[in-house]
């Protein structure tokens, strides 16, 4: 089970490493070996969190971008891991919009049980545990619960969608919807933006690493009402990576 406590905690170590990027505003780019941008910020954060988490949960291993990702022969056997993204969306790191987050969940089988999604130059957490809900929390305010429901059948949809990854299938497939609105964002705020409302629905038609969604996936699947919403999503995969997805959606399977 996951408490308050433990969802508490998770809040504390996002805050730790979202004041370790903060620190680093203006870091110099690097190249991964994937082409993928990376920065001192990116590899402090990751330091944070997993000295943290280690120091919390010393037999839960720990899974994120900037560390070593064990094979999946390896993986395959974890009844529980931790799944973090230090800094999701480099990118918007870099240009300075400040729609980048701090991504850490807890992953059961294959389905997030808990998640956290801090936007530090935001100050807006996000944060979900299985059997608790969602809460939103901004520049240092009281939680707010959040809840979400599917959009009616045929009701105009607003959609998020992200701001550094445009693509034909996204158009294609909403040609087939009716747009109300279309919002942008980095990172994974676009789950986020389900949970509280903001949005319908997140498209996503591009390949995706499971730590880029399954804290903010968390963070919408427990913002249902009296149930978890639905997800397309499942965690520890062999190659750990979603091809396209679309949330919001009852039953969508993209």
């Amino acid at each position: 089970m996951v408490t308050r406590a433990d969802v508490d905690q998770i809040e504390r170590i996002a805050r730790e490493a979202g004041a370790a990027i903060l620190a680093r505003a203006g870091a110099a780019v690097e190249l991964k070996a994937d082409a993928s941008p990376v920065t001192t910020a990116d590899r402090a954060a990751h330091a944070s969190i997993a000295a943290a988490l280690t120091a919390w949960t010393p037999d839960v291993p720990v899974v994120s971008e900037e560390g070593c990702v064990p094979d999946f022969e390896t993986r395959r056997h974890w009844p529980r891991f931790w799944l973090v993204d230090p800094l999701d969306g480099t990118k918007e790191f870099v240009s300075g919009n400040g729609e980048y987050t701090v991504n850490i969940a807890l992953i059961e089988g294959h389905e997030p049980i808990a998640g956290v999604v801090f936007a530090p130059a935001l100050d807006e957490m996000y944060l979900a545990g299985r059997g608790l809900g969602s809460w939103k929390q901004v520049r240092g305010g009281s939680r707010e619960r959040l809840t979400s429901s599917p959009p009616d059948p045929g009701a105009p949809l607003v959609v998020a969608e992200s701001r550094s990854h445009p693509s034909a299938e996204l158009e294609a497939f909403l040609s087939t919807v009716t747009v109300k609105r279309r919002v942008q964002a980095g990172s994974s705020l676009k789950f986020c933006w389900v949970a509280d409302g903001r949005a319908d629905i997140y498209p996503r038609f591009g390949p995706t690493m499971e730590w880029d969604t399954a804290a903010g996936d968390c963070v919408y699947r427990c913002s249902g009402v009296g149930r978890e919403r639905w997800s397309p999503l499942q965690y520890n995969t062999p190659a750990l990576r979603h091809e396209r997805f679309v949330i919001g959606l009852p039953g969508a399977t993209a």
